[in-house]
């Protein structure tokens, strides 16, 4: 029985998918740390949410890359993008200063907007055909994570 082929058009490249998966390990891994040790639940409720802003400052700083290197956008989409690759980051950075389910909801928000964002930009950037998919599997792993936080640990922390 021969191994099914990988359509490179449609799936990401291995280490890609290996890199952006493991990214969702912590969100998951902090998710059920925050269910399962009422005692640290400060400690890593602090830690979902601090590596929320992270993650949430690093995709929105993707739309730089991607107006300084994508050929094909048009000089209204690449100002739109390099406009747009702050405001994650400047939604991030309060949720790292409030605590519970006021930060969590800023995150989600800001995976929300950000997954529109890469929405509008993908086709007119060229991306690859496995680059939304991707971002989708990861922003809702990460909004659902945020979304248990404020339904169950926020009380906690």
């Amino acid at each position: 029985m021969s191994e099914p082929q990988r359509n490179p058009d449609r799936e990401p490249p291995a280490h890609v998918a290996w890199l952006g998966y493991g990214g969702a390990l912590p969100f998951i891994g902090l998710t059920l740390l925050i269910a399962a040790d009422a005692h640290r639940a400060p400690l890593w409720s602090e830690a979902l949410l601090g590596y929320g802003a992270v993650i949430l400052s690093f995709v929105g700083a993707l739309h730089w890359g991607f107006a300084m290197s994508a050929p094909r956008l048009t000089p209204a989409a690449r100002r739109r993008a390099f406009v747009w690759s702050v405001v994650p980051a400047l939604m991030a950075w309060p949720a790292t200063v409030l605590a519970g389910s006021a930060s969590a909801s800023i995150l989600v928000a800001g995976f929300a907007l950000q997954w529109a964002q890469d929405r509008r930009l993908a086709g007119p950037a060229g991306l690859p055909a496995w680059y939304l998919p991707l971002r989708w599997r990861l922003t809702a792993v990460a909004s659902l994570c945020l979304l248990a936080f404020v339904g169950y640990g926020a009380g906690r922390a």
